[in-house]
């Protein structure tokens, strides 16, 4: 049964506290985003020119005064990126020592939430519709799902009267394209039904188990999304990357010299210095204290971090900070890590010769993309050799080399 989209005025506003807490989680080591989170955790990897962490947190701005995040590989990271407080929302960290799985993790937070208290729960590495959060938070005990063309990869909502009746976690035979977003408005009464959870037969204490346990004895509504965005695989932050800077305004604080051509939406920071000849069409982010061009060709869709130095093209690609492409090269639907050296010459192929599908291999599994169009993804401390070329979809993992004139047809892990 499909759920049903509740208007606006049906949801009672008289729920909504801008004093919310949210719990995001955030925890977690991701290997399916292997090479770029070998050295961070996901939640600080970039899209738009900001972490995903930052992304939510300006979503959650509206309804939660507070928020906790549970935390585990590479806290310190995120610790010294936020500190106690973010765009006024101040922040608490609880930690998950060992990694049990997103019912576990929530558990860590128990103390820090009132008895009786409402507070909003979600993945510290997908990106949120706003509207579709306030939605939730306006009206009480919920939860998002949106609707995907491939549900046997999602965990399935089924629904009765648009209220929750049962989550299941990649079903063989789905009975619905509902996915569940990991986005919920809970109250204290999970940690009850967290308590008495097995393990999973993967080997976790998953907060699916506890919402369906809940759901037996208290109705929980759902609502839909149409925005959301999960960051699954390495590919998918380019989604995330497309959606954070559509809309982006025009935005000049760095210096721009003449016969530099701008069309669209670009915002250049402090510090950046476009030179002559170059050519840039947004939406385009572009970060502080770098250096682009002579002659650089930036196309959409396209991040570029902090202190870069980049002179040949990309389109639809995120660099990341302190990464230098000072000679002609080509980045097309890629990711580039930190303190990366693109060699000249180095070309990072982004089309099948037999315009198919792009796959490649995530965990030692076959993995298809269903992109038309798919780059390299590069982990940070990379140094490219003169002329290298890239294969569609391979990946290097950090601190690794080529050597000049290499084509990488395989994933180089060492």
């Amino acid at each position: 049964m499909l759920l049903p989209i509740f208007k606006r005025h049906e949801t009672k506003k008289r729920y909504m506290k801008a004093n919310m807490k949210a719990v995001i989680l955030c925890a977690g080591r991701s290997t399916r985003t292997y090479p770029l989170t070998v050295n961070r955790p996901k939640a600080l990897l970039m899209v738009g020119g900001k972490t995903i962490i930052e992304h939510i947190l300006d979503s959650v701005s509206g309804f939660a005064g507070e928020a906790i995040l549970v935390v585990g590989f590479g806290k310190e990271q995120i610790m010294d990126k936020l500190g106690s407080s973010y765009g006024g929302i101040g922040i608490k960290y609880a930690e998950q020592g060992e990694a049990k799985g997103t019912g576990h993790a929530l558990l860590q937070a128990e103390k820090l939430i009132g008895k009786d208290e409402r507070f909003v729960v979600m993945m510290g590495d997908n990106l949120y519709p706003g509207e579709a959060m306030r939605e939730c938070a306006s009206y009480g005990i919920s939860m998002l799902g949106q609707k995907v063309p491939n549900p046997l990869e999602f965990g399935i909502i089924e629904t009765d009267a648009g209220f929750l009746t049962k989550i299941t976690e990649k079903p063989e035979d789905a009975t619905s394209n509902l996915a569940n977003t990991g986005f919920y408005v809970l109250n204290d009464r999970i940690f009850g039904a967290l308590k008495s959870l097995k393990v999973s037969p993967r080997g976790e204490y998953e907060l699916t188990d506890a919402v369906n346990e809940l759901a037996k004895t208290m109705r929980i509504r759902c609502f839909y999304a149409k925005d959301w965005i999960p960051i699954v695989y390495p590919w998918d932050l380019l989604a995330a990357n497309r959606a954070a800077l559509s809309g982006l305004k025009k935005s000049i604080k760095g210096k721009v010299e003449k016969h530099v051509t701008m069309k669209g939406g670009i915002s250049i920071g402090k510090g950046t210095v476009i030179k002559s000849g170059t050519h840039i069409e947004g939406p385009v982010f572009i970060g502080e204290n770098c250096v682009i061009g002579p002659n650089a060709y930036v196309r959409p869709d396209t991040s570029i971090g902090n202190n870069v130095r980049f002179r040949g093209e990309v389109v639809n690609s995120i660099i990341m900070d302190n990464t230098t492409a000072k000679h002609h090269c080509y980045i097309g639907h890629s990711v580039i890590g930190e303190n990366v050296n693109i060699a000249a010459g180095t070309v990072t192929a982004d089309f099948r010769h037999d315009g198919g599908q792009h796959k490649t291999i995530v965990k030692g599994k076959e993995v298809h993309t269903g992109l038309a169009k798919l780059g390299a993804f590069i982990g940070d401390n990379v140094r490219t050799g003169i002329n290298t070329s890239i294969y569609p979809g391979r990946k290097i993992w950090p601190s690794l080399s080529t050597r000049p004139a290499e084509v990488v047809d395989k994933d180089r892990m060492e």
